[in-house]
């Protein structure tokens, strides 16, 4: 009986159409699904889309449709892509579903009645774009999360015990370190559970969309509560038929972008443990695909579209780029250059150039079939060398591979690309296929079947990540299909002697100049045809409905005052958000005398700061120390490094900084006001 595999993506909210960012955590996901699969696991692959709360009743408002109509058309956009680029999800979940509703209830049913569940009332501040209460004081503050302005709320609410938690969820980082990856993740999890849980309002009197709270249906169920239970609900969970529940549930893997760590990685496991139900085993947060330094978002006009490498490049393009140019974990740079770069290097003239000389030269050769080696006794050393690298490569890749560590796997198994392009040349089978004695001819076959065993390697290691080429190419080789490979007996020697090879063709054609432009060109269209679009959407919707404003909450600020010359209102001053600070990490950034890279832990995160005070603080000294910073500020590169914030300082005419900081003991996060 084979061993389950269970993984996960976030579900998408659908607020906006897909883009690849939402691609890239669902490629990494497909690709582990797909290498499960091959390893002999029964493997469970789960996505979806986020389709209730405030955000998308307003955006469906403001196009003249209902909430439904509108989630409709968007989760549709998504499977719709998903299926063009052929991701292997077992299941798309909506959140709109019956099926997720009765799962949803049932949860909150199982926490209410274990007694994690009150009746309150709330009075704060609420950002509807990350659908989160926020810690922030004053009308209109902003979030700390996206820095957009927030709205008060005053309503009555359930809340939920995660103060009872925290103890727990300590326990459960400190006993099981890889239950966040990566490790920076975890540190910002363990600092911000340890500067205190406060219970969690998890339902709103005052929206509809959403589902209703069993047997008080005046309130439904926060949002986050409602999503995060997809991963359970999808299984059956809270049904009559629970079968798929029973077998996959804990999932193996949750994948998840880093903004979304404290939902996941805080109140997921807290739900789970009130329900007294298991935890998932793992969650992996990977980090932003940035485009010109900025996270792609529809705000920032910076959207790329999955559409267009799929029109221009292909799906495998995509896919091998994101995980060989982005270290998992960590933020990533896209551009269509980069992208053509990585292409050509390493599919058109590594992979599909080794493909095409070595198959082409077996037809010319020995018709189309593999040859048969020397003697292992007339091997030398260079085939030793090859069958050797190909080993290891095996080796290393499925170790890299495993840790979720994507691109370094790539590398190794391109290194053996590397190797036997270096062979090719330094055998040069070519010269000998001009001869026709029996010592020729066998020296060719070796070399030839060195290298096409070599190929089947890594066609075997990088189907996975590019399932659509390596399918081709092993096909080409005479193998049949791909996928009944089973990849966990993967090793040296096991391409037979005497295979009728398929037609030679080629897989990755080299994209000239113009492939940059063709895609800046489609991105510019396709993003003018979507706001026209848009526009139009909300002309219509103005001319056939008219909708009212929502009226201003009693205690809104009033208009800003003018004040004299020089001087600033109140309500500037509220919009600067100081807060203090400890800092974690500092060392000088490589290149300069003035800069020192800090790592600050605000309580409810740890931000990277880059700041000029290296000829005023030895770096070593600074670690501990509790200081003020803005962190409304909008981030900036400093020497390639993001500053994500800006410490406060005195700056004493013709003298060094000196640091703001404080006589009495303060907790870190509190605001400055």
């Amino acid at each position: 009986m084979s061993k389950k595999f269970y993984i996960t993506t976030p579900i998408y909210y659908v607020n906006a159409r897909p883009h690849i960012g939402h691609a890239y955590t669902t490629i990494a996901c497909d690709t582990i699904a797909r290498r499960q699969r091959l390893m002999g696991f029964d493997t469970y692959f789960l996505t979806g889309t986020d389709e209730h709360g405030q955000k998308i009743e307003r955006a469906a408002q403001a196009a003249g449709k209902t909430p439904q109509q509108l989630t409709n058309e968007v989760s549709a956009e998504f499977r719709s892509l998903w299926d063009r680029m052929g991701l292997t999800y077992d299941d798309f979940i909506r959140t709109t579903s019956d099926k997720h509703k009765q799962g949803v209830q049932a949860l909150w049913r199982r926490i209410r009645d274990n007694g994690y569940i009150y009746k309150g009332s709330y009075t704060g501040q609420y950002c509807v774009f990350d659908e989160l209460y926020v810690d922030v004081v004053g009308p209109g503050a902003p979030c700390p999360e996206c820095g957009r302005p927030t709205e008060t709320v005053k309503e009555e609410n359930y809340f939920f015990k995660l103060s009872a938690f925290q103890d727990k969820l300590l326990e459960l980082y400190t006993s099981q370190p890889d239950f966040i990856r990566p490790e920076t993740r975890r540190n910002e999890v363990m600092s911000f559970v340890r500067s205190g849980l406060r219970d969690l309002s998890v339902s709103r009197s005052t929206l509809s969309w959403g589902i209703p709270v069993p047997d008080d249906p005046k309130h439904v169920i926060y949002v986050w509560w409602d999503a995060l239970a997809n991963y359970i609900t999808a299984l059956g969970y809270g049904s009559a038929d629970t079968a798929k529940y029973d077998k996959y549930w804990p999932a193996d893997v949750q994948m998840i972008g880093k903004e979304i760590v404290r939902f996941h990685c805080v109140y997921w496991p807290a739900f789970l443990m009130a329900a007294g139900l298991p935890l998932p085993q793992r969650i992996m947060a990977h980090g932003w695909l940035l485009f010109e330094e900025s996270k792609m978002s529809k705000s920032r006009g910076n959207i790329v579209r999955t559409e267009t490498i799929l029109d221009v490049l292909g799906s495998d393009a995509l896919r091998y780029f994101l995980l060989r140019e982005i270290v998992f974990g960590q933020d990533g740079s896209f551009s269509f250059d980069a992208l053509v770069q990585r292409y050509n290097a390493d599919l058109a003239n590594g992979l599909g150039n080794l493909t095409s000389r070595t198959l082409t030269m077996i037809t010319r050769y020995f018709k189309g079939e593999v040859p048969y080696p020397s003697r292992a006794a007339t091997l030398t050393g260079q085939e030793h060398a090859v069958a050797d690298a190909a080993r290891q490569t095996i080796t290393e890749f499925n170790s890299l591979f495993d840790q979720c560590q994507f691109s370094r796997a790539l590398e190794v198994a391109w290194s053996l690309v590397g190797a036997v392009d270096k062979y090719i040349v330094e055998t040069q089978p070519w010269a000998l296929g001009e001869k026709q004695d029996d010592e020729s001819r066998s020296r060719l076959a070796t070399i030839l079947y060195t290298s096409a065993e070599a190929l089947r390697i890594v066609t075997a290691l990088a189907h996975p990540v590019i399932p659509e080429a390596t399918a081709k190419i092993w096909g080409q080789l005479g193998l049949g299909d791909i996928r009944k490979f089973p990849l966990s007996d993967l090793q040296w020697g096991q391409l037979k002697l005497g295979t009728r090879l398929g037609e030679v063709q080629s897989v990755f054609p080299r994209a000239d100049k113009s492939t940059i432009e063709r895609m800046q060109q489609m991105e510019e269209q396709g993003r003018s045809a979507t706001e026209a679009a848009e526009e139009k959407t909300i002309e219509e919707a103005k001319t056939k409905k008219v909708v009212a404003a929502p009226a201003a909450p009693a205690n809104a600020p009033a208009p800003a005052a003018i004040v004299p010359d020089g001087k600033i209102s109140i309500e500037d001053f509220a919009k600067v958000e100081l807060r203090v600070g400890q800092v974690k990490v500092a060392e000088k950034v490589k290149g300069t005398d003035k800069l020192l890279r800090l790592e600050v832990d605000l309580g409810t995160e740890v931000r990277q700061v880059v700041a000029g005070i290296a000829e005023a603080y030895a770096p070593e000294t600074l670690v501990g120390r509790k200081v003020v910073i803005v962190v409304n500020l909008a981030p900036r590169k400093l020497r390639g490094l993001e500053s994500n914030g800006m410490i406060v300082a005195a700056s004493p005419e013709g003298g060094k900084p000196v640091l703001a900081s404080f006589l009495e003991d303060v907790p870190v996060g509190t605001r400055l006001k």
